[in-house]
């Protein structure tokens, strides 16, 4: 009986999952409009493995097959094929299928270069993001930006779903911009790639206050709040939405010399150290496909098991403050404080929980940032 109920449940779960994507066209659905856009033009292309339509077919291939001019592929953090582990540098190289040119902008430079714009007209970016500051796809896209601003290049946004659709964490101080925190805005910043690039367009953050020749094409049947389940994973320690879902949690660890699971079947769905203080649940992490030298490779970590995990807010600070209080290791639990303040977006956060204060205490004082920052936000939504 209950292997039925079981059977019964999962089936609802992905009907309802179906469901709620069914009547959806993200901005790569919408090839009439691109095709507009495009004709006649020498494009470049800023994909990886997330930049398929509704149908499962990749842009490229769709573009190809439309008779667009596809100059060349852009490759962000992760590659082209997205299977490359976090921080590895990306090599330039060939498509195999289509042998158009893949240009790495996580290498030797984060930017496409004037030259490498020469026989290009117009960039498309269609990458899915997952919402959070740190994730460095929209980084990529600010880049990207950039250089079409500063080579009279155009520039379009295919725009998708943000997963985490919530305003949550500390605003980002400038003075501690990053590739992994570009812009004044929270850890969660509740916008799509579409509604950011036109706040960054906007509010001028673009180098020397240029303006990007902008075009943004907008989903059909989305709105905020509306969940969605991202069909392709985004990077290879995000393997599903439970792990999309605490990432911007349990991404502070990586300033620590705690494990988040990389080099398990359940990144970012656990939290362990081979120390038996932290939990009974453990872990080991070994050398694996998109973790080839993970955290704490071949050694027991004891900690917590999220996988079943329910996060009623955006984000949450609790497993960060338990493990450094039982860690019993005072600021140096923050193996690189550096990071940590990169993460943050300020060096306050590392302090306050040195300084033992509270989640609720911490979130109060985050509130008068975000106050102003969701007023910014309604100047950009495209989807209210």
């Amino acid at each position: 009986m209950k292997k039925f109920v079981l059977i019964i449940f999962f089936a609802f779960a992905v009907k309802n999952i179906i469901s709620q994507n069914i009547d959806l066209k993200l901005g790569s659905d919408r090839t009439d409009l691109i095709m507009n856009e495009v004709k006649n033009q020498r494009v470049a292309l800023v994909v990886n493995q997330t930049s398929v339509l509704s149908n499962g077919v990749h842009l490229l291939d769709t573009l190809i097959r439309n008779g667009v001019c596809v100059m060349k592929i852009f490759a962000p953090e992760h590659g082209f094929r997205g299977n490359a582990d976090a921080g590895e540098q990306i090599v330039n190289g060939k498509d195999a299928k289509t042998g158009i040119d893949v240009v790495s902008l996580y290498g030797k430079n984060y930017k496409p270069t004037a030259q490498q714009l020469t026989d290009v007209d117009v960039v498309i970016f269609d990458i899915q993001d997952v919402g959070a500051r740190f994730y460095t796809y929209i980084s990529t896209m600010h880049y990207v930006m950039e250089a079409c601003a500063e080579n009279d290049k155009k520039c379009i946004i295919l725009d998708r779903p943000n997963p985490n659709d919530y305003v949550d964490g500390p605003v980002l101080d400038l003075k501690y911009k990053s590739f992994v925190g570009m812009h004044p805005i929270p850890v969660l910043h509740g916008l799509t790639v579409g509604e950011l690039a036109e706040m960054i367009n906007g509010e001028g953050w673009l180098a020397n206050g240029r303006k990007c020749n902008l075009k943004v094409i907008k989903m059909i049947g989305w709105k905020h709040g509306q969940p969605y389940s991202l069909p392709v994973k985004p990077s290879p320690n995000l393997p599903n939405d439970q792990a999309v879902r605490l990432y911007a949690s349990l991404c502070f660890f990586e300033a620590t010399q705690v494990s988040v699971g990389r080099g398990t079947n359940f990144p970012f769905q656990v939290v362990g150290a081979p120390n038996k203080r932290y939990g009974s649940f453990s872990f080991t992490p070994l050398a694996m496909s998109g973790a080839k030298n993970p955290l704490l490779k071949g050694q027991v970590c004891y900690g917590v098991d999220l996988r079943n995990y329910h996060l009623e807010e955006g984000m949450t600070l609790s497993f960060l403050l338990d493990f450094y209080k039982k860690s019993a290791l005072g600021a140096s639990f923050f193996s690189s404080p550096k990071f940590m303040n990169l993460l943050s977006g300020n060096n306050i956060l590392k302090q306050q929980i040195i300084n033992g204060m509270t989640e609720q205490q911490i979130r109060k004082s985050w509130q008068p940032e975000l106050k102003k920052y969701k007023l910014l936000r309604t100047k950009y939504m495209l989807y209210p």
